[in-house]
């Protein structure tokens, strides 16, 4: 007997997979998943407290089906959250994956290919493109969308969302000062083509934009933008806390929440962007809405909204705004 348990440790120490998984899943409601007509749309929510409308709309679309949470590390506290307001949803569930291992775990991939809607949490985008890049979910996350299922995230989760965007690998978060005064600081690092959404192709997004005063390190990124050779005319979608910006498949996005969205385009290369050395981009159009708007990624026009420029001459921000407010 004592031979075979010391057989029994050596196995498990040979092949540690066998020993734990590698993510965590979370589910309330049916344990049978179900199959239901979805609707393409992608929600893009700013960080803060949820907002509750974001979340019907998504279960609306997704047909009553089997709602999905991903995110790399945290707790399953959407589940309750969601069932909450929608009710009809078949099931609500969180994975938590949390390494490319888990990434690739057969459990995982099956999880969101079963999905009728998804939802990417907050928390921080580097784990996002570390962990999941290049790995199956990555590969179903995109199947899903293709498949017509409405997908959305909240700041870390609505910054992968775009075509381009801010990865966060460095230490800690670029400031606006820090990018406005070096754009190419050490703090800036940008990637492309995580999802694909094709509405929001051609873009780069960030959340918390008033909130955390985002508006210089944006101006920063479309520079980088520009210079990478991704666009000629780099745009952007920035979102405020509490606010989330609803978007079909055409392209029309509507907003709900407490706060504002901008829509930002720049006129093509920047005056000055190197490094070390501070910023002149100028005339940065802007077009912002509230609740009360509404904006069509499709031909980059909205309505109801406020149309201004702002620029950065040698890392200052100015705006053509009466009172020469950049928000």
């Amino acid at each position: 007997m004592k031979g075979f348990a010391a057989f029994l440790c050596a196995l498990f120490a040979a092949f540690p997979a066998f020993a734990a998984k590698q993510y965590s899943y979370f589910r309330v409601g049916s344990a049978n998943d179900t199959s239901t007509v979805t609707t393409p749309g992608t929600v893009l929510m700013g960080g803060g407290t949820d907002v509750d409308a974001a979340f019907q709309w998504m279960c609306q679309r997704s047909g009553g089906g089997d709602f999905l949470v991903i995110r790399a590390i945290g707790t399953d506290a959407y589940n309750p959250y969601i069932q909450s307001l929608c009710p009809n949803e078949n099931s609500v569930a969180t994975l938590i994956i949390p390494n490319r291992t888990a990434a690739s775990d057969p459990f995982v991939v099956n999880a969101i290919q079963k999905a009728e809607a998804l939802w990417i949490a907050g928390g921080d985008q580097s784990n996002y493109i570390n962990f999941w890049k290049g790995t199956p979910v990555e590969t179903e996350l995109n199947n899903l969308i293709a498949r017509g299922a409405p997908i959305g995230g909240t700041s870390a989760g609505m910054n992968v969302l775009s075509e381009f965007l801010y990865s966060a690998l460095a230490s800690q978060g670029v400031t606006s000062s820090q990018a406005l005064a070096d754009p190419f600081s050490r703090y800036i690092t940008l990637d492309r083509d995580f999802v694909n959404i094709s509405i929001l192709h051609g873009l780069l997004d960030d959340p918390h934009f008033v909130t955390r005063d985002r508006m210089g390190r944006d101006l920063a990124f479309m520079c980088r933008v520009f210079l990478n050779g991704w666009s000629s005319t780099p745009r952007d979608i920035a979102i405020d806390e509490q606010t989330a910006l609803l978007i079909d498949a055409s392209g029309h996005g509507t907003v709900v929440g407490n706060s504002t969205v901008y829509f930002m385009q720049a006129p093509g290369a920047p005056e000055l962007c190197q490094t070390k050395t501070p910023l002149t981009y100028q005339n940065i159009a802007v077009y912002r809405i509230n609740s009360t708007g509404t904006f069509n990624l499709a031909t980059w026009t909205g309505t109801g909204g406020v149309t201004y420029t702002v620029s950065a001459n040698a890392g200052v921000l100015s705006s053509t705004q009466s009172g020469g407010s950049i928000y």
